[in-house]
């Protein structure tokens, strides 16, 4: 039985885009695992507090990775 443990910053993903995440990962491991897994196959999303994330040194807020998708956007 897989277990897909994704985290994300608290407040970048909407509820909604979270059920796209949880639909795409099952999906891509259905094709790899097979059907008959579909119901075993568990997605679980973390969110981790802003501020408790970094990268290169340097802590990251929701609202740098929303500045960061509008510049990848742009």
């Amino acid at each position: 039985m897989p277990l897909i443990t994704v985290k994300v910053i608290e407040n970048v993903f909407t509820p909604e885009q979270k059920v796209e995440i949880i639909e795409k990962l099952t999906e891509a491991m259905v094709a790899i695992e097979g059907e008959s897994l579909r119901e075993y196959t568990l997605v679980l999303i973390e969110d981790v507090k802003q501020g408790d994330w970094s990268v290169g040194g340097k802590m990251l807020t929701a609202a740098d990775v929303h500045r960061l998708q509008r510049d990848v956007a742009a």
